[in-house]
């Protein structure tokens, strides 16, 4: 098995680019199959979960190539047969979900082996099922997989049981090629589902209201048969490069950040104390984002004045939240992390403990963390969430001594080429690999 050794502590030096969106990734990939040809995607990331898609594609009768290392075609114009799915692939990564919506309109009866993914407690399917049901599709979940049938998809008025960001784009997969009209309200606006919204305006779909949380969208009988788009950068990729700065009081510039989906970020870390420079700012590669660079600056850092919690888009991001720990143990004074949009994942931040932090669980959803304490070394098997998990990673980056970093594979889902950008950054890191 394979493990992460880190020497520390860490100074980060010189600059990083942000990679694509992970999960924009995904959902671009997954709706490939609604166009019915050619998609070629650029800025693509090479991570496992986009590893994982690729198997569920080709598994599918997908013809999926690298045209370069971050310019991938997809190409679905031949005959689709589900039933030789890769059930393992899978059963490795949640956002398999997404071929529901996808492959709503092409197959009326299907299986989509249930998925994995992070282990954050339940994870429901029901906004899933009830948002899709009032367009004509039916999940019944079994043992093993969800049985779907879709024998024809209408359009109308669906109002999202949950602001769920992969029910969103489930929903308006299935909502592209539905006969009739569809206004999906409490709709999520996270930078994913605009970022699916954009790309499928671009093969030919009818959609307005980008960006809120009432989406229009009008039935298409069919999509353009060949479309090309790039992908937007990560914005918790680039909180992630931010946390790591900060929480080693390092200087550090970090390109191609996302800017409308980090400014609440940005404020509370400046609430904080934390000292910044945004420069450079311009248009992403697809025109539909604002791309900056951050000059992240050596500070004194204080605890905020408030709790620290996630909200749906536009407030603080959920994934953020976790990013946000390791900043808070540099932090003098007390904060209150109210993570309540899953049942597990406060109780990983007392993993942090074990090198040093000042960590109490109030409850399964919240955690008080104290600083400023000196963060040392110790060997700690990685939570099976990402962002829990990088947050130890950061933590370890930070602390003093040798550090062992296990079950790395979560980390390794989220974020294309690790170690290497890691060592870039003069960060003492190696990735060890041992037989069982």
């Amino acid at each position: 098995m394979s493990y992460y050794e880190i020497k520390g502590p860490n100074k980060l030096e010189g600059d990083i680019k942000v990679s694509a969106g992970k999960n924009s990734t995904i959902a671009l990939m997954c709706a490939s199959v609604l166009v019915e040809g050619e998609v070629i995607l650029n800025n693509m990331s090479h991570v496992e979960d986009v590893d994982r898609i690729i198997e569920i594609l080709e598994s599918i009768g997908a013809e999926v190539e690298w045209l370069t290392n971050t310019r991938l075609k997809i190409d679905t114009s031949g005959e689709l047969d589900i039933s030789s799915i890769d059930k393992e692939a899978c059963k490795k990564t949640r956002v398999s979900l997404l071929f529901i919506g996808a492959l709503a309109k092409r197959k009326q009866n299907f299986k989509i082996y249930r998925a994995g993914g992070c282990k954050l407690g339940e994870r429901t399917t029901r906004p899933h099922r009830w948002a899709l049901k009032k367009l004509g599709v039916e999940i019944d979940n079994k043992m093993e997989c969800y049985d779907v049938t879709s024998k024809k998809l209408t359009g109308n008025k669906v109002v999202m049981y949950e602001s769920s960001d992969t029910a969103t784009e489930n929903t308006i997969m299935a909502s592209i090629l539905a006969q009739g009209e569809t206004d999906i309200k409490m709709a999520s606006a996270n930078y994913m589902v605009q970022d699916l919204c954009y790309f499928l305006q671009k093969a030919g779909a009818e959609i307005e209201g980008i960006g809120t949380t009432d989406l229009d969208i009008k039935g298409v009988d069919k999509l353009k048969d060949k479309v090309e788009y790039t992908i937007m950068s990560d914005p918790i990729e680039a909180m992630t490069w931010i946390s790591m700065a900060v929480t080693t009081n390092s200087k550090l510039t970090i390109k191609k950040c996302p800017l409308q989906f980090l400014e609440l970020e940005l404020e509370k870390l400046s609430v904080m104390g934390q000292k910044f420079e945004i420069k450079n700012e311009r248009k992403s590669e697809s025109g539909n984002f604002s791309l900056v660079d951050i000059d992240i600056l050596p500070s004194d850092l204080k605890a905020l004045p408030d709790k620290l919690s996630g909200r749906p888009f536009p407030g603080l991001n959920i994934d953020a939240v976790p990013l946000f720990t390791p900043i808070l143990t540099q932090a003098k004074g007390k904060t209150l992390v109210h993570d309540w949009c899953y049942e597990n994942r406060a109780v990983y931040y007392l993993e942090l403990q074990k090198l040093g932090a000042d960590v109490l669980l109030l409850d399964p959803h919240r955690a008080m963390i104290e600083g400023k304490t000196k963060l040392r070394s110790n060997e700690i098997i990685a939570p099976p969430a990402i962002r829990p998990a990088m947050a130890i990673l950061i933590a370890m980056i930070a602390a003093e001594g040798k550090s062992i970093l296990r079950n790395i594979y979560p980390i390794e889902r989220g974020y294309q080429d690790i170690i290497n950008r890691l060592k870039n950054l003069n960060i003492q890191i190696n990735k060890i690999s041992k037989n069982v």
